[in-house]
């Protein structure tokens, strides 16, 4: 008997929130909102080397948006730069990985950052929609 009241005392605690949950009215039918195109600008430099500038399209992740901006010399990428990244302790440490990365390998095939694979995914998105912007 002396169990009784705290083990039904107990249950009734456990059984509140399951009576007070309200499911969500999702229809389960996810809509994105199209992604912004990516906009491309360009200027000739020294020797008739095409420099161009293209930012990719802003891809939300679980963990924030995420964009970069691509500046191209000619067909090489010159320089990558994030314009939108999520404040995350771990995507401030891959930010510069996944760069390096990029310029290494000149394309958006680059492996994923450990601990920040969102992140990486995003970064992989919004990087192929600025190289096939810019053709």
């Amino acid at each position: 008997m002396k169990r009784a009241l705290p083990v039904l005392v107990l249950s009734v605690a456990g059984l509140i929130p399951v009576w007070r949950y309200a499911p969500s009215q999702d229809t389960g039918a996810e809509t994105a909102a199209p992604a912004p195109a990516p906009s491309v600008s360009s200027s000739a430099g020294p020797g008739g080397v095409t420099s161009a500038v293209v930012a990719g399209s802003t891809v939300d992740t679980e963990k924030g948006p995420v964009q970069v901006e691509v500046t191209f010399e000619g067909d090489r990428i010159s320089s990558v730069r994030m314009l939108r990244q999520p404040d995350h302790p771990q995507t401030t440490a891959a930010v510069p990985q996944l760069i390096e990365e990029t310029l290494r390998a000149q394309s958006a095939d680059i492996d994923t950052v450990s601990g920040a694979t969102v992140t990486s995914d995003g970064y992989r998105e919004s990087l192929q929609a600025a190289l096939d912007a810019k053709g």
